[in-house]
């Protein structure tokens, strides 16, 4: 396995420009991550800050329960027990539960987080651990419901999990049936190519479908079956027995909610002042905490001095809402902006491994922080791959593609090479005929408006129906050269289709299950290995 170093496309400014220009944005966020003094001063901070959080014992002994349900690694315990002292950090890192872990990025984002922590646990000569947080509180069911994988026939298939008619709950809280469970692995197997590999893949679903009444707790079996040994910690933030523990953080959120909410006003106008989209919603009346009722998650805001929701289905007052957070905990949740907050409050989090959509949102958050007592953590931009096996490799060679070329201009390189076989330069020839046509025939048609001047829309008329039997003949005339060149197209579409399906990277589309059919379970692992340092660079893989 070779891994080297190239480019992939941003979808943020502002975080490409956290990654390669820090000091254009450093007002925006904390420490620089790629300065060592950073992480001495941020550890530094954490010793002296113990107090802010959540008690560690009670915290361990909650992510202990939990993992020893969905993650029951002796490596796991090993991390909890060295959670549970005092002294000890954390890389945390997190994202939704999608169904069978969802997109290769989910995948990234663990490892990324495991490497982080070894690396800083080296760096820092103090222990580090590795923590996964799973966003099961949150409600978007048709976010995370579904997956793709590629068939031998090239195409990208959807794998979709329908959710019975319910409430808009969180995806912790909506139950998934026996039945949608095989339906949806029964049809990942019918798109997986049999392989020495494909009867465990199945057995481990089955299994992890038959333990799970929902979306979450499989997430959590299957990220334990890939990471546990490694040591990662999981935790759900829709944990009723985590939400206890939380009640003094959302105490904190509500009583200094005004004062929240003006900077997160305040820093979103410094972002879109520097010319940045916002990534997340920021309104002058949010309260940035929803409320579940009757199975609704609802996001809460404030009127006349009170929290309601949108629809107005719900209404409290500060004090009522204090009193209902004491009495049901369990009915509270974070939104993006008050997550940062509650991760700080719990963890001692020395990294957090973000995505660059949230490095881009949690911008909104730096000043928050300091409201609660806390300080933003320094945030590690998630590792990145593109997987690219042998045959592929070959083909890329063959046609002289680079990587960039696939990326940014590989329709336009693959009609070149196609008018290069037929010694033809198709558009341009074509393009060259109706100037050439146009060009001798609008004089006439002026020419023939001096006999009658309705012969000029009716040559116009005429012009355009030759210029469409032009454009038809250069249509047929390519279909009939794809067609002479069908077998070297195909190596072209596996090439577009493997590296950025639906025109995507890669990693934003694929199972990783599409991937442990073909190499093993070990191929994670190999990453891991041919890796070793942390690097925010995109990383092609050569299997």
């Amino acid at each position: 396995m070779n891994v080297v170093s190239d480019s992939l496309k941003s979808g943020s400014a502002l975080a490409d420009d956290y990654i390669n220009r820090f000091a254009q944005v450093q007002e925006l966020y904390g420490d620089d991550f790629r300065l060592e003094e950073s992480w001495r001063s941020r550890a530094e901070w954490l010793d002296e800050s113990e107090g802010t959080r959540v008690n560690r014992k009670a915290l361990t002994d909650c992510l202990r329960q939990y993992n020893s349900r969905h993650n029951d690694y002796k490596e796991v315990h090993n991390s909890l027990d060295l959670l549970a002292q005092e002294g000890t950090l954390s890389i945390v890192g997190g994202q939704q539960s999608g169904l069978f872990t969802g997109s290769l990025l989910v995948v990234y984002k663990a490892l990324t987080i495991v490497l982080a922590a070894k690396e800083a646990e080296e760096k820092l000569q103090r222990p580090v651990v590795p923590v996964f947080w799973i966003a099961g509180e949150d409600h978007d069911w048709d976010e995370v419901n579904h997956t793709y994988v590629m068939t031998p026939e090239l195409q990208v298939k959807k794998i979709k999990m329908d959710a019975a008619p319910g409430p808009r709950n969180s995806v912790s809280r909506i139950q998934v049936s026996p039945e949608q469970w095989k339906q949806s692995i029964d049809h990942l197997a019918s798109l997986l190519p049999d392989s020495e590999n494909k009867p465990a893949i199945l057995e481990l679903l089955h299994q992890a479908a038959e333990e799970s009444g929902n979306l979450s707790d499989a997430f959590a079996k299957l990220l334990g079956r890939l990471f546990g040994e490694l040591g990662l910690i999981l935790l759900d933030s829709a944990d009723p027995a985590l939400r206890a523990l939380e009640i003094p953080v959302f105490e904190r959120i509500i009583k200094h909610n005004d004062e929240l909410g003006r900077t997160y006003q305040e820093t979103a106008s410094r972002i879109t002042s520097k010319g940045y989209p916002l990534q997340a919603d920021v309104t002058a009346d949010g309260a940035n905490l929803f409320y579940i009722y009757e199975g609704n998650r609802l996001l809460l805001q404030k009127q006349n001095g009170s929290f309601t929701d949108r629809k107005g289905i719900v209404e409290f007052s500060r004090e009522a809402l204090l009193k209902e957070l004491q009495e049901r905990p369990e009915r509270f949740s974070n939104n993006v902006l008050t997550r940062p907050l509650m991760q700080e409050s719990l963890l001692p989090v020395l990294g957090s491994v973000l995505g660059q959509g949230e490095i881009s949102y949690w911008a909104i958050t730096k000043d928050a922080f300091p409201v609660m007592g806390l300080k933003m953590p320094i945030l590690l931009p998630r590792m990145s791959f593109t997987l690219v096996n042998g045959t592929l490799r070959k083909y890329m060679e063959h046609f002289n593609l680079s990587f960039q070329d696939v990326q940014h201009r590989l329709d336009d390189a693959r009609q070149s090479w196609l008018n290069a076989q037929a010694d033809l330069h198709i558009e341009p020839r074509f393009e060259e005929t109706r100037s050439a046509f146009e060009k001798l025939y609008e004089p006439l048609i002026r020419e023939l408006g001096t006999i009658q001047h309705g012969l000029i829309p009716l040559g116009e008329k005429n012009k355009d129906k030759i210029l469409e039997q032009i454009s038809y003949l250069e249509r047929k005339t390519k279909q009939a050269l794809e067609k002479q060149h069908e077998a070297a197209l195909r190596r072209w579409d596996h090439i577009g289709v493997s590296l950025f399906p639906m025109g995507k990277p890669q990693e934003r589309v694929f199972n990783v299950f599409y991937y442990i059919n073909r190499y093993g379970f070990g191929w994670i692992l190999d990453i891991l290995g041919s890796c070793r340092r942390y690097t925010p660079e995109h990383q092609i893989v050569e299997m």
